[in-house]
């Protein structure tokens, strides 16, 4: 990490100047000594101070440069930023240009106040501090640059508009913008506006687990904001309103480009591939769409008409899907080198993780792993029709969805084991608190050790007690298995979900995708190239089973760099996601701020189906916003944009 020269971040003042080497003080703030290879990060100058790495970074024209970003970021719609702004840009060019007047600078100083107080939304609340700061801690460089007439040198140097919402968004959805869409009744462009980022929006927005949510500046005050919800809001308000958004079609390259999977990340993929002119096939072993948002997601979560729907639009476009296709199988991989320009490979998650424990490999009917349980029942059919008393083993969402699918399928006794406990539950903790409404029976603190069977059929399930010991690699408390407290549960059924596996059986040693040792594909993790050029990889089969979200967004990002392949350009990370990459190391959201401002405005919830009525059907559990709660929830978002700039 490059020696900070001069910080003020957050508060922390930090000043090197003319301090021998020895005698530094560290800085707090952590950033990136790159911000691509061979470019190393000079300064930075942000809504929250200054970080300075370079003796010869001139911070007049660095100024200059960032109040030129933070007028030009500015949406117009107060005063105090629109026109404040531009005139501290103005008075800061003219200095940085060898102009400066006689009392520029207290007219900056006696301007910012008012365009902080006054502005609407952070752009102009913020975009001034780093401004002051510089000409608090460095006086002298603004004095002679006015008395002097001094020119600042050109600055080679890059900025990006986030917030702390945006921040963490796998899809890098423009969250601030879609909100205040809907707040000013915009719904069609608000929908519009999503889809930039996501094809999904009825999905997610029923599903995300809303990363965004927390980390959103409105907690600071009272409560978030239901990103998730609002998201569903708009998606819902097209098919209640029968409109239909037409994109326009973009001029056709010629190039082919063979998609694998048509569950979220391959969908979202070919979405994009589409719109920028290349012709995108998705080969689905299943005969319906969506992957494991699909077959592991239940109907009362996710209705199947909704994703459907999604893929239907993306269809819409030119996607061809060929369903009932097995690449391996029906279509060896090498064919789809030979006829196609570029490959992505988008499968699933689609094997279950073994417990390890005795039994489980004895074909014992009742014993069913949590994907196989949830796949049979959302193609309507019981996986076990005899058993009535279930056990789940796991403590993920995939779990929370075992469980609160058996009493659906008229499963009256319904359990779940957890080696740990609640508060280390990796689940979506509304999930959790759902299934509890829903009286599904929770054991904490224990762990498999036997499957209990006779005549072939599973009876019961002996458990071990446990006990927190140190934490492991996750962070979590390792469980620790107490000598002699094994115990027995009655079941004809159990579910072990405690994670799932891939299946690559479609690629043959020949092919040369490389596995890594976690037996994912090895696709890189900026640009999702494989060991083989042209052929690219993104969503489970390169992280591991993870969140819809995150296979949306790097199959859109995937797409992007298909495209640079195709076109014959370098394949690359693209200044935004250099951005994002920075943004992350920095950390937008800070849960210490004091916002300034009363509270007291909470978080809108959906109305739900009363659980002891929705725990017997798949009927959605959820019923939307109305206009009018939408509105004014859309309108609590604090517009928390924030501007970060770089010297390189």
């Amino acid at each position: 990490m490059a020696d900070v020269i001069f910080s003020s971040w957050q508060g922390e003042v930090i000043d090197n100047r003319g301090v021998a080497a020895d005698a530094k003080s560290p800085a707090k703030v952590k950033l990136l000594d790159e911000f691509h290879p061979g470019q190393p990060i000079k300064a930075f100058v942000g809504w929250d101070g200054i970080v300075l790495r370079d003796d010869d970074v001139d911070i007049v024209g660095l100024c200059a440069r960032y109040a030129e970003a933070v007028q030009s970021e500015s949406c117009g719609k107060c005063f105090p930023c629109r026109v404040g702004t531009k005139i501290v840009s103005d008075i800061l060019n003219r200095i940085a240009s060898g102009e400066g007047r006689t009392g520029d600078i207290d007219k900056i100083k006696e301007l910012a106040p008012s365009i902080r107080d006054g502005s609407k939304c952070s752009i102009g609340q913020t975009g001034l501090v780093p401004i002051l700061h510089a000409l608090e801690h460095f006086p002298k460089a603004f004095s002679e640059a006015v008395v002097g007439r001094k020119r600042s040198p050109e600055i080679n140097y890059r900025y990006s508009v986030t917030a702390p919402c945006v921040s963490v968004c796998p899809s890098a959805l423009d969250i601030p913008r879609y909100l205040e869409e809907i707040s000013e009744q915009r719904f069609t462009q608000s929908l519009a506006t999503i889809r930039k980022s996501i094809c999904f929006p009825g999905t997610l927005g029923r599903v995300c687990v809303r990363p965004c949510e927390s980390s959103c500046r409105r907690a600071n005050v009272d409560e978030s904001l239901s990103i998730k919800y609002l998201k569903r809001f708009v998606a819902d308000y097209e098919i209640d309103t029968s409109r239909h958004q037409e994109i326009p079609a973009a001029p056709k390259t010629g190039k082919k480009v063979a998609v694998i999977g048509a569950g979220p990340a391959g969908v979202s993929c070919a979405n994009y591939l589409i719109q920028m002119g290349h012709q995108p096939t998705i080969f689905e072993r299943h005969p319906e769409p969506g992957g494991m948002a699909a077959m592991g997601i239940p109907d009362y979560r996710l209705p199947r008409n909704i994703l459907h729907r999604e893929v239907k639009l993306v269809q819409e476009l030119g996607v061809d899907i060929r369903y009932g296709v097995k690449i391996g199988e029906d279509i060896p991989f090498a064919k789809l080198r030979e006829d196609y320009d570029a490959v992505f490979i988008g499968v699933g998650a689609q094997g279950s993780m073994p417990m390890g424990v005795e039994g489980e490999d004895q074909n014992y009917r009742g014993f069913i792993s949590g994907v196989k349980y949830l796949e049979d029942i959302n193609k309507g059919i019981d996986p076990y029709p005899e058993g009535k008393k279930v056990v789940v083993v796991g403590g993920g969402n995939v779990a929370i969805d075992c469980v609160r699918s058996s009493f659906r399928v008229g499963k009256p006794d319904v359990n779940l084991v957890y080696r740990r406990t609640k508060a280390e539950m990796p689940a979506d903790p509304v999930e959790i608190t759902d299934a509890e409404d829903e009286e599904v029976k929770f054991h904490y603190l224990c762990n498999p050790t036997k499957i209990i069977a006779k005549d072939g059929k599973v009876v019961g399930v002996e458990l071990i007690r446990m006990e927190l010991g140190e934490p492991d690699q996750s962070g979590r408390r390792r469980p620790v298995p107490v000598k002699g407290s094994e115990f027995v549960i009655d079941a004809d059924i159990v579910v072990p979900a405690i994670g799932q596996q891939l299946d690559f059986s479609f690629l043959t040693e020949a092919d040369g995708v490389k596995a890594t040792k976690r037996n994912t594909v090895g696709a890189d993790a900026e640009i999702f190239e494989t060991s083989q050029p042209g052929v690219f990889s993104a969503g489970d089969c390169v992280t591991g089973p993870d969140v819809l979200v995150r296979a949306t967004g790097n199959g859109k990002r995937a797409a992007e760099k298909i495209d640079l392949y195709l076109t014959g350009n370098k394949v690359e990370s693209s200044q935004n996601e250099n951005f994002r990459n920075l943004f992350a190391t920095l950390g937008v959201y800070n849960d210490k701020e004091h916002i300034g401002m009363i509270g007291g405005e909470h978080k809108a919830h959906l109305p739900m189906l009363d659980a002891l009525v929705r725990k017997w059907n798949f009927d959605e559990v959820e019923d939307g916003y109305t206009t009018d709660v939408a509105i004014k929830e859309a309108s609590r978002c604090l517009r928390c944009y924030r501007i970060g700039m770089i010297a390189l």
